[in-house]
């Protein structure tokens, strides 16, 4: 089976391809405008495994938590693939995503904007959190991954941290995969209010 995964959440564009016991990740993008890349990657990575979309058995989105304009962009572009073609379409949480493939003791913590993080490991329920606060649950030398963990890496001092460029920091496409079979559908999972906020609901 050929698995197309596609990843927006983190401040990172991620794109990978599963096919068999073969699991290839694109080079992320990181920069602002990162998920707005998300099909000229997708062609890139299948021109380089030969393959077209019709080829592409699965495709998996990260659901998130993560930027609420970067998930809208992930998953329209996932949904734009895949409902044409009837190709199957799961969801995974991007915080399940990153422990995953980092270890279960691993803690997922992803930049919120507005000065906060979405985290989610051991002790640490699926949530927003201010970085201090969040500083204060986690013990000494816990495994702190994503780009939210990078960004405050001074208010984690106590904690283990990857280089900045470690994949680790990235949701992996062996482990979108793989949490496939246990999916869900492929909508957003916020856990906070978005940014904008229509005027008639002001």
């Amino acid at each position: 089976m050929r698995v197309l995964t596609i990843d927006t959440a983190t401040g990172a564009a991620a794109i990978g391809l599963v096919d068999g016991d073969t699991a290839v990740d694109a080079e992320p993008m990181r920069d602002a405008t990162a998920a707005q890349h998300v099909l000229p990657l997708v062609d890139a990575l299948l021109a380089e495994r030969d393959l077209g979309i019709d080829g592409v058995d699965r495709i998996v989105v990260g659901r998130g938590p993560g930027s609420f304009t970067g998930l809208r962009i992930g998953m329209a572009t996932a949904v734009g693939l895949a409902a044409p073609r009837g190709t199957l379409l799961v969801g995974v949480a991007t915080t399940a995503a990153l422990r995953h493939a980092a270890g279960m003791d691993a803690i997922a913590v992803i930049d919120a904007r507005r000065g906060e993080v979405f985290a989610e490991g051991p002790g640490v329920e699926l949530g927003a959190y201010a970085p201090a606060d969040l500083a204060q649950r986690v013990p000494a030398a816990s495994l702190l991954i994503g780009d939210g963990a990078t960004r405050y890496r001074e208010v984690f001092a106590h904690c283990s941290i990857p280089a900045d460029d470690d994949p680790r920091h990235v949701p992996a496409a062996a482990a979108l995969a793989a949490l496939a079979e246990e999916g869900a559908p492929a909508t957003p999972l916020y856990i906070r209010a978005p940014d904008a906020i229509p005027t008639a609901e002001r």
